[in-house]
Order: C-alpha cells, then structure tokens, then sequence
C-alpha cells in the first residue's frame, strides 16, 4: 500500500483529497504547513508528496528544496497558481507534476497512479551499488567502503546500514530498526539496537564524520 503525504492548508481540499486517496486504499499522512510536513517526512516512509505552495511556517518552494537534497519521491505539487513561469520554474526545481487549483479528483488521482508507477519501474531496475557522501556499497558483492577503506560489517550491521541509506535524513525508532532488520516485532530491550549502533557508527567514522545521528527520545537518522 503506498503512502502518501498530504502538505495542504485548506481543510476543505484537504479533505476531499485524503477522503478520494482512503477510498482507493492508499496511506494517508497529513500535514497543514510545510513544516509540520518536513517533520512527517522525515519520520515516515512516504512513497509520494501532494504539496501546496502556500503554507503556514514553511512554504511549499522551501519544502520541495528542502527534501530535494536527499531525496528523489515523487512530488506533485497542487497550486492556484496557473501562470506558465511559476509552473516551469517548480518543475525545474524537482517538482514531478504540477496539477492546478480547482482540479479534477479523477485526474488527480490518475497522474498519481502514473508517478507511483514511475517510481515503481526505477525501483524494479535494481541498481548495482550506492554512493553516499563518502560511502560505497556495492550490492552484488556486500562491499562498503568509505574513503575507499573497506570495512566488515556483520549482517545485522549491513543490513540496517542499507536501511539507512534506503531513507537518509528518516528518524528510525529502535522498533522501527529491529522490526525493519529483524522482521519480527519488538519485544527486545533498548540494548541490542543500542549495541548494533554504535558498532556501526565506530565503523563509519572516518575522517571525523558521525553518520548516524542520536535523536534523544526517539531513535536515530542518517546524516
């Protein structure tokens, strides 16, 4: 079931958008400014964003440069806004599809199924190896490098690497990370993600660098 993260500020459109997408059984998250959005993104796999551009706190430009950093989701931004330049410019600046205000629920849901199914088909091309910042997996051979050093990672330790590198700047709770890696559920104590952490950590650190960040009360993310 895909997830969808909805970033508008009109409770009416809002409404109509996320009654349409539970009706198609598709995952819903809402948020009504920009930065309450940027904090659900972060902290939920979302697989596509609905986005307005004019929010309360973060505005929707400042989201979409915001996530574009570190993350390639479709976005398809839904605005008043119908001059031609607007529409250009927030297709260059990563937006996948621009649908204005007042639109068509059908059409609406129509180009999400296409951008879903965009996302899907890059998926499915199953890339040979990941490069983040200083650090290289290759996914054939189970390799890690960072700066070209080659570490040993246990299985557990890769594998909640590559769920890091799967969702960087996502805050994962230890029962995220144990049922993510695991895949059973969280009935453990804190100590066993704690333990696996900070061995992955110590392993990463090169050059001063501290990958995995501790957000206190909650978990971890990858920075």
């Amino acid at each position: 079931m895909a997830a969808i993260l909805i970033i508008e500020d009109d409770t009416s459109i809002h409404s109509l958008i996320k009654e349409a997408l539970d009706l198609h059984n598709y995952q819903t998250l809402s948020a009504y400014s920009g930065t309450e959005g940027k904090l659900l993104f972060e902290q939920h796999g979302v697989d596509l964003v609905l986005l307005d551009l004019m929010l309360p706190g973060m505005n929707g430009e400042e989201f979409l440069k915001e996530i574009r950093q570190n993350s390639s989701v479709p976005v398809i931004v839904i605005s008043a806004k119908n001059d031609q330049e607007s529409k250009l410019e927030l297709l260059t600046n990563g937006a996948d599809d621009y649908i204005i205000k007042p639109f068509d629920i059908k059409e609406l849901l129509a180009r999400i199924g296409i951008q879903l199914r965009h996302a899907a088909k890059a998926s499915s091309s199953q890339m040979k190896e990941i490069h983040y910042k200083n650090i290289e997996v290759n996914l054939d051979m189970r390799e890690v490098k960072v700066n070209n050093q080659a570490l040993h990672l246990t299985g557990r330790e890769y594998a909640i690497l590559l769920l890091f590198l799967a969702n960087p700047q996502k805050v994962f709770s230890r029962a995220n990370i144990y049922e993510s890696v695991w895949n059973e559920p969280f009935f453990d104590s804190d100590k066993t993600i704690n333990m696996h952490i900070s061995n992955l950590r110590n392993k990463l650190n090169h050059d001063d660098i501290n990958y995995i960040k501790t957000i206190w009360g909650i978990g971890f993310k990858f920075d």
